[in-house]
């Protein structure tokens, strides 16, 4: 693995937990490393400290090898968005405590704030309806969301935030914000 890459990730994951976005055994965050492989945490990984061994390669064709059992529950939805999203490059599923909260009620994030505003704009809330079948449906849907809207951050009500970018800082920049945006709204009803 490159260790350029792997310093990246490891830097970039410790920041998400310490902020809360990862939670222990909780969230994903993968790097394609060519046209058809990509890298992601094993299951079962905690992101604060991650090393070499906490991630595996996996390739984005449609046969899936015994590498797939190890690999976090969320490969099938990174491997749908590399496949058809040729400009992923990163991929993370985190659930930031504010943001994830502010979709439980609203169908739109609309920032009030100054970064949140000129970066985001606004945020669509996208309802799975039926957590039951969520899991089968969510690769699918997630990349299809991604296809049809001009956005790399999807808000999945009750369920997280899906993101994606072709430069690391530039994904976890817009996760921050929103986690942001969603804080100081909240902040800002209750007073």
């Amino acid at each position: 693995m490159d260790r350029h890459l792997l310093q990246e990730l490891k830097r970039v994951s410790h920041s998400m937990f310490s902020k809360n976005y990862f939670g222990v055994f909780h969230g994903s965050i993968s790097a394609k490393v060519d046209i058809s492989a990509f890298i992601i945490n094993r299951k079962e990984s905690i992101l604060d400290e991650v090393n070499e061994k906490q991630f595996i390669k996996l390739t984005c064709e449609d046969k899936k090898d015994y590498r797939w059992k190890d690999a976090s529950v969320d490969a099938h939805i990174h491997q749908a968005i590399y496949a058809n999203l040729p400009s992923a490059k990163y991929i993370s599923y985190t659930m930031p405590p504010y943001t994830t909260a502010y979709s439980l009620d609203h169908s739109l994030v609309v920032p009030q704030d100054y970064y949140g505003q000129t970066i985001l704009k606004e945020i669509p809330v996208y309802d799975p309806k039926n957590f039951d079948d969520w899991e089968n449906r969510a690769p699918q849907e997630i990349s299809d969301f991604f296809k049809e809207n001009r956005t790399h951050l999807l808000l999945i009500k009750g369920f997280g935030l899906i993101s994606y970018d072709r430069g690391l800082s530039d994904m976890v920049k817009k996760v921050a914000i929103l986690e942001n945006s969603c804080r100081l709204m909240t902040i800002n009803s209750v007073n």
